[in-house]
């Protein structure tokens, strides 16, 4: 089975120096995602669950991301994804309407944590690219096959067990039995269901990467699963057959706000008419918003709760009209009572537009109209969200989205994270246990300044 080979076989080597480099942004994104979702009531809650429910047995078990307490293996791959799910500004694809990053960076480090394994900085970015070749062409083959929309933890459960798969050392056989393990019980909650009534079970990842775990474990202790259909029905095949040619790592965008990427291409289409007009918050009078009908479905006007918050389109556009920033201070605590935002929010009025609908999900367009309080009307072009491939964030505000996230974990501790990150792969193979000790730890644990750090 080619998808088999490719998780035991795929090498460092193997990889392009851009496809290197995305893996480290991916990851420095990620860890900044989940640095910061230590500040949300999903993540408390999630975490807190995991260290009860989910202790280490009979093994010394892995620590939770950020946190330093010890679970399971499973419950502590559980807990990290929900922390990095708790915060809406980590990584995605397009095509699979849903992300990769979330599960698998929280399965690496349980299996690596747990298992006393010897991984270098060459492997953690192979493993790292191996999860997001799996996982992303896994979301897109389960939206060609099922009827309804299911939630990342869907698919990202695959991208887990073959991961486990790797690092555990399966035979091919078991790794097989592991992939279909994590596919039938990987969670198929249904996505729309949060967005109509957004609550913290949001995208399902938590429960992808604790399926996909488990299935790793129990394909080891010889536990069998039906065959992965994502991975092997003959109609899926295409969707399989350029692994190691084209690279699905390269195509994740990055998220400039901490919400609902269906939410931001309205986002830039407001801030793109301020810029050009010259316009402050007080200029604008009423907001008209035509895009695609998942992203109108984002309809919460007065936001309650983190959660909806990050699924609104409304809220999170007023913020940034009024305020000029969408961020942790505006969805977590007191910015979600912010009386001015909400009434903004209130009277913007959102609107299906068919052209912009029949280009949903391969593109994602906004078209954004604002009336002054003098009566002028100012309406944007077709407008995308920034951080997709072909409209990049580049390094530098990668960086600073980075370098905000974690800011609460004290410079010494920050700069160590990003700057190993940054010269991972970069020259002669070098133990980065340090690196995972820096993200395991209790989010504020001191940080120790003589740490190697690398490059």
């Amino acid at each position: 089975m080619p998808v088999v080979d490719f998780i035991h076989a795929l090498a460092f080597d193997d990889l392009p120096p851009a496809v290197r480099s995305a893996a480290q942004r991916c990851l420095l994104d990620l860890v900044g995602v989940a640095a910061a979702g230590r500040k949300t009531d999903l993540a408390r809650i999630a975490l807190n669950h995991a260290a009860r429910q989910f202790g280490p047995g009979e093994g010394r078990g892995a620590r939770m991301l950020f946190d330093g307490r010890r679970a399971s293996e499973v419950g502590a791959a559980f807990a990290g994804a929900s922390l990095i799910d708790s915060y809406d500004a980590h990584d995605g694809h397009a095509l699979t309407k849903g992300h990769a990053g979330v599960a698998i960076l929280p399965a690496i480090l349980a299996y690596w944590d747990a298992g006393g394994l010897a991984i270098d900085d060459r492997e953690l970015l192979t493993a790292i690219v191996l999860g997001y070749e799996i996982a992303t062409r896994a979301g897109i083959a389960l939206h060609a096959s099922a009827c309804d929309y299911h939630t990342s933890g869907a698919w990202n459960a695959i991208a887990c067990a073959g991961l486990g798969a790797r690092l555990l050392g399966l035979s091919n056989a078991a790794t097989r039995e592991a992939l279909g393990i994590a596919e039938y019980h990987g969670p198929r909650s249904q996505m729309m269901r949060c967005i109509d009534y957004p609550t913290m079970v949001k995208d399902g990842s938590g429960w992808g990467a604790l399926a996909g775990v488990s299935a790793a474990f129990l394909a080891a202790d010889g536990f069998t699963g039906a065959p992965a259909i994502t991975l092997e029905a003959p109609e899926q095949a295409a969707i399989w057959a350029d692994l190691g040619r084209r690279w699905t790592i390269e195509e994740q965008y990055f998220k400039p706000y901490p919400v609902c990427r269906w939410a931001q291409p309205a986002i830039e289409a407001a801030r793109g008419l301020m810029l050009d007009h010259g316009l402050t918050g007080a200029d604008v009078a009423d907001v008209e918003v035509r895009s695609f009908a998942a992203a109108i479905r984002l309809a919460s006007a007065r936001p309650a709760t983190t959660e909806e918050a990050q699924y609104s389109l409304p809220f999170p556009l007023a913020s940034a009209i009024l305020r000029g920033r969408v961020g942790a201070d505006e969805i977590v605590g007191a910015g979600l009572a912010d009386a001015e935002v909400l009434a903004l929010s209130e009277r913007i009025r959102l609107v299906v537009d068919p052209e912009i609908e029949a280009r949903f999900p391969a593109e994602r367009f906004a078209v954004v109209t604002l009336t002054t309080r003098d009566g002028r009307t100012v309406t944007s072009p077709w407008t995308v969200a920034r951080g997709g491939p072909l409209n990049p964030l580049d390094s530098s505000e990668i960086v600073e989205k980075y370098r905000s996230a974690t800011a609460h974990l004290g410079p010494v501790r920050a700069h160590l994270i990003e700057n190993t990150v940054l010269a991972l792969g970069t020259g002669p193979a070098h133990a980065v246990d340090h690196l995972r000790d820096l993200v395991l730890e209790a989010a504020d644990a001191p940080a120790n300044p003589a740490r190697t750090i690398v490059g």
